[in-house]
């Protein structure tokens, strides 16, 4: 029973994300918002759906929103265990598909996934229309705000960086002597310090790639937009 637990509260967060290739929109050709391939955990939650429970469907779905926003559902599916005939694999299996489905979901933009593209992703895995709808309810309401902010509060921010150059006059490596390196030191929105030391060389390649991911960030945001307007 306590395994069950972990996997539907949690122990949903450890689920391995699904990027699906790239070319394949939210709305387009493929398999809509979830890629031409869905993961397996999906595939695998929706032929577990038929004949199950309404009642309990929404009881587990309030677990899987509730792990979402970082909360502590074991106490939850246990009673979801108790009161039911699932068993602890079945309640496993419906958890982690339910996790993967929602948060394939709402990683996309609220403008880049429509809820008609939401639904035939639904009805392609045979995900009947009450448990769709119920579904739908999530990503499009009015929580789907406050799920994206709990999602990103869990990640630490940089909240101080501090540098300087420094000159080694005279060391054992000759080929360091009078060679510049770069002192950096990070400070965490969690209060984690980082210090490291990099080489002029190493920080210059650092700067490139960094402007480099930047630029193709840029470019992806801009043919995300066009496709929007089309």
């Amino acid at each position: 029973m306590a395994a069950a637990g972990a996997a539907a509260g949690r122990g949903l967060k450890a689920a391995a994300p699904y990027l699906p290739p790239a070319g394949d929109g939210p709305g387009g050709g493929g398999g809509g918002f979830l890629g031409p391939r869905p993961p397996a955990a999906v595939e695998a939650m929706a032929r577990r759906l038929r004949g199950l429970d309404p009642e309990l469907f929404r009881r587990l779905l309030a677990a899987v929103v509730g792990a979402l926003r970082g909360e502590d559902c074991r106490g939850l599916t246990r009673r979801l265990l108790d009161s039911s005939r699932l068993s602890e694999p079945e309640l496993g299996v419906l958890a982690a598909g339910l996790h993967a489905l929602l948060r394939e979901a709402l990683r996309l933009p609220a403008a880049a996934l429509k809820p008609d593209a939401f639904r035939e992703g639904l009805r392609q895995l045979q995900v009947p229309d009450e448990f769709a709808e119920a579904l739908g309810e999530v990503v499009f309401g009015a929580r789907r705000p406050e799920l994206g902010r709990e999602r990103a509060a869990r990640l630490p921010r940089l909240a101080d960086f501090r540098w300087r150059v420094d000159v080694a006059i005279s060391t054992s490596a000759l080929a360091r002597s009078l060679q510049p390196s770069i002192l950096m030191q990070l400070r965490l929105s969690d209060g984690k310090a980082l210090r490291f030391e990099a080489p002029l060389a190493k920080f210059q390649e650092l700067r490139y790639n960094v402007a480099l991911i930047l630029k193709e960030m840029n470019d992806l945001e801009k043919r995300c937009a066009l496709k929007i307007q089309d």
